[in-house]
């Protein structure tokens, strides 16, 4: 991703300069300077140790703060004058020429960090999807889809009051998506206390990715559990489900226009999590899941064979995890 970043720097910078061709050298050269060092500060700082912070800003002061930060680190780099440095001719001594490289890039820079925002606002595979309209129109696809519970949610509700649950939610979807990134998953929705998690056909199956990811989900919560007890008095507890096949998705709607995903898949899914309430461990995953999985999974699971389904004349086969939960965060 970084050197796609760097590379689109690269040709912004050349684009600017042409066609003289030593201003087109240092104008490369800035490109990759400003994209690489602003490309790892969003990789590696902005989302990374100062992820939580900013996103806990609103829409508008996220942009600002990330914006401020992108300008001036673009100042520090054109005054040091280091794209004609790298280059190897004298540096650039005029201001207006400062003024007009530095405008430049940091209109460029600030579109890129809007479209950046946008993206991170609506899901980066859906603001691409809607681009290409690879779902105009409705198409089948082979899908992964885990649907993680908060569980006694609604007694906490009944304790916190509206603005408390919505605070301990808002919380804990802030921590339940960090390992939906770090697995290459795709957030679906949130449905009251719900998420909805899904992965094509070959990147869930790689290394079990969907059963990976909900496991980070409870160690992202075990290690919050202090601070969560502290302010709230209560610590997240999750079960889950995860259940494969073909799945319809396209676009529908006019004003708020959405992708949507349907389908028995969808349903089943759904109904695991219910099931997934009155077993040990507070997860079920179908055998149809398990079976597109190349590798083993990463924690010991046992055969529950064919259960009970709601909407299913004939059950689904399914496995059940077989490993310790800590205690903070067994379902109720």
């Amino acid at each position: 991703m970084l050197a796609i970043v760097v590379a689109g720097g690269a040709i912004a910078g050349l684009v600017f300069n042409a066609p003289q061709w030593n201003a087109a050298l240092v104008g490369m050269a800035y490109g990759m300077l400003m994209s690489g060092t602003l490309g790892g500060m969003e990789l590696f700082v902005l989302g990374g140790p100062f992820r939580a912070w900013l996103s806990g800003l609103s829409f508008t002061v996220n942009l600002i703060t990330r914006s401020a930060i992108y300008v001036a680190i673009i100042a520090f780099l054109q005054w040091l004058q280091l794209g004609e440095f790298v280059v190897g001719i004298p540096a650039e001594t005029s201001v207006k020429t400062f003024w007009y490289g530095f405008a430049y890039s940091a209109i460029l820079s600030i579109l890129f960090n809007l479209v950046f925002s946008i993206t991170n606002l609506i899901g980066g595979r859906t603001f691409v999807n809607f681009i290409t309209g690879r779902y105009h129109a409705p198409v089948e696809e082979n899908r992964f889809v885990l649907f993680v519970d908060i569980a006694g949610s609604t007694g906490l509700a009944e304790r916190l009051g509206g603005i408390g649950i919505h605070r301990f939610l808002d919380r804990t979807f802030r921590l339940l998506t960090i390992p939906v990134v770090d697995y290459r998953g795709e957030v679906l929705n949130y449905v009251g206390d719900e998420v909805i998690v899904t992965w094509p056909e070959r990147v869930g199956a790689l290394d079990c990715r969907p059963l990976r990811c909900f496991l980070a989900m409870r160690d992202e919560l075990s290690r919050a559990a202090s601070q969560f007890d502290r302010e709230f008095g209560a610590v997240p507890r999750i079960r889950g489900s995860l259940h494969f096949g073909p799945v319809i998705v396209g676009e529908i709607g006019d004003v708020r226009r959405a992708i949507v995903f349907n389908g028995d898949v969808m349903n089943t899914a759904a109904r695991l999590e219910e099931l997934s309430r009155n077993v040990d461990g507070g997860f079920l995953a179908s055998r149809a899941a398990m079976e597109q999985f190349g590798s083993a999974p990463p924690f010991p699971v046992r055969e529950l064979g064919q259960l009970p389904i709601r909407g299913r004349a004939d059950g689904i086969d399914v496995v059940g995890i077989d490993a310790p939960v800590p205690a903070q965060l067994t379902p109720a």
